[in-house]
C-alpha cells in the first residue's frame, strides 16, 4: 500500500531539509535503541543459557515460572520487535 504524506508551510525556506533531518535522527535514535535491546537481549540468553526465541516459546508454555527477570526478558522481546516494526516503516520515508 502506498501511502502518501503532503506538508505545506507558509514560510519563505525550504522546510524539507528540516523534515528529512527529523527523520535521519528518528531512524538513528530507533537504530540505536535497537541495538541496546539486543545487547540486553545478549546479556539474558548468556545469563540463562538459552536464545531468546527459545525462552519465550518455553515461557509463553507456562514452562519457565514468572520471575522479575523472565518478565524483563519477555519485554525486550517485544520491545525489539517494535523498534524493528517502526524502523521497516521510517526507513522508506528517509529516502
Amino acid at each position: 500500500m502506498i501511502q502518501q504524506v503532503i506538508i505545506t508551510s507558509e514560510a519563505p525556506v525550504s522546510i524539507k531539509p528540516l523534515v528529512e533531518s527529523a527523520i535521519r535522527n528518528q531512524l538513528k535514535t530507533l537504530e540505536h535503541g535497537s541495538n541496546r535491546t539486543r545487547e540486553r537481549l545478549a546479556a539474558f540468553e548468556k545469563q540463562f543459557g538459552m536464545p531468546s526465541d527459545e525462552f519465550e516459546h518455553k515461557f509463553q508454555a507456562r514452562e519457565l515460572d514468572e520471575d522479575l527477570e523472565f518478565i524483563d526478558w519477555l519485554g525486550e522481546i517485544k520491545t525489539l520487535r517494535l523498534l524493528q516494526e517502526q524502523l521497516i516503516f521510517s526507513a522508506p520515508m528517509a529516502r
